[in-house]
């Protein structure tokens, strides 16, 4: 005899079912494009994604970002890290949390998220010049 599973059940198992799809269509994404859409997530601007494997070996890519104020900054470097260790790529280390710099290290991908200020200061492209920037695709619109 088969178990009749009540709708709220039904419902429950779909949506974690929709759950896993999200979770295992994020790890379809490159890395440095999941830390894009996280950091788009909290509104950060101005991001810039930088490829240096030709140029460097410490890391292949730099995301680089900007935030209003220190709240933001953080923000956007929680959701990163929060996506990032749902994709089993956890943080390696943070620097400058309480700053107008933060720099989050995910071995592969280094996070860098500014002051509009700092950004300007620091001038991380320009130092960087012979990097090559990526394009970032458009995020999908959800139906």
């Amino acid at each position: 005899m088969d178990a009749v599973l009540p709708p709220e059940a039904t419902q429950l198992e779909e949506a974690t079912a929709d759950q896993d799809d999200e979770e295992d269509d994020s790890d379809d994404i490159p890395g440095w494009l999941a830390v894009v859409r996280a950091a788009e997530d909290k509104k950060a601007t101005d991001i810039l994604v930088l490829d240096l494997r030709e140029v460097t070996t410490f890391t292949d890519f730099f995301v680089i970002c900007t935030g209003g104020n220190a709240k933001q900054l953080q923000a956007i470097t929680d959701e990163v890290a929060s996506q990032m260790k749902r994709r089993g790529e956890p943080v390696i280390s943070i620097e400058g949390y309480d700053g107008e710099w933060i720099l989050s290290d995910y071995s592969d991908i280094v996070l860098h998220v500014f002051t509009e200020k700092s950004r300007e200061f620091y001038s991380l492209a320009r130092l960087w010049k012979e990097a090559t920037q990526l394009e970032i695709p458009p995020a999908e619109v959800a139906s």
